[in-house]
């Protein structure tokens, strides 16, 4: 089943906004998903955390601290009260909502298997009930979680969001059908050994960690110059996850091989 995000035509790669487009709106909104759509995303991505309450909502970082000065972990609050600090921020259910009719992907941002067995169905029907799960890519980071989402949901394509970059063909057997690279480590040899195993790549730029290491791009994570991309779209990937969507529009003309988003 194909997991529509509106591809553009043949020869270019899905533009994926990453937080839903951090750089055009606050991040993990509904506002930036629309700004992202404007600007001509084919996905918008959100991840996905765990209130106190048992609210799956589309934050990225384990706490408050960043985006309000709340140093209070999300897994400690409730739905309310996150409101009533970060009026825009969206449940799972919201994000379906507010991105559709583009792909959405989302990055669950929880590893712990005894949660994530809890919740993973809960993802599944709220896929299910709103009719979404043909536009849907589901990110995991752990390949026993994948096996356990491929166990669960034939029909929506996961992506494995490892750790390490030359791990495809486990991905792979776990039940992946996209794997990720870092702009650091997607070199042409990676990107070779994940099509090896039948997989779609899916490039994150910028910087995977908050202290820069000296062999990546000097940028943070989701951003990226207009080299960078270049010498990206070069290894034909399938999708390219950065901040400003805008960017990735302009440069991947004439660049060449989209696809879709079939799980299989």
């Amino acid at each position: 089943m194909m997991v529509s995000a509106q591809p553009p035509a043949s020869g270019r790669p899905l533009v994926i906004a990453h937080r839903g487009g951090a750089l055009l709106a606050p991040e993990n909104t509904a506002e930036a998903f629309r700004a992202a759509a404007a600007a001509g995303a084919d996905m918008v991505e959100t991840d996905l955390r765990l209130t106190v309450d048992a609210v799956l909502v589309c934050l990225h970082d384990a706490d408050l601290k960043r985006l309000c000065g709340d140093p209070r972990a999300v897994a400690e609050i409730d739905l309310a009260t996150i409101r009533r600090l970060l009026p825009s921020v969206m449940t799972l259910q919201d994000a379906i909502a507010a991105s559709a009719p583009l792909g959405l992907l989302l990055d669950v941002k929880l590893t712990e298997r005894a949660v994530v067995s809890r919740i993973l169905p809960r993802i599944l029907a709220e896929l299910s009930e709103a009719g979404a799960a043909g536009r849907i890519l589901l990110g995991l980071r752990d390949l026993d979680l994948i096996a356990m989402a491929r166990a669960q949901a034939r029909e929506v394509a996961l992506l494995a969001f490892a750790a390490d970059p030359d791990s495809a063909a486990r991905a792979r057997a776990a039940g992946a059908n996209w794997f990720r690279l870092w702009q650091g480590t997607a070199t042409a040899k990676r990107a070779a050994a994940v099509r090896a195993e039948g997989l779609k790549l899916a490039v994150m730029v910028g910087q995977p960690r908050s202290v820069a290491l000296p062999d990546y791009p000097p940028f943070p994570v989701g951003r990226v110059d207009r080299e960078g991309l270049d010498r990206l779209l070069a290894l034909s990937p399938d999708a390219v996850l950065l901040d400003d969507p805008r960017l990735l529009v302009e440069a991947r003309a004439g660049h060449a091989d989209v696809t879709g988003l079939s799980p299989g």
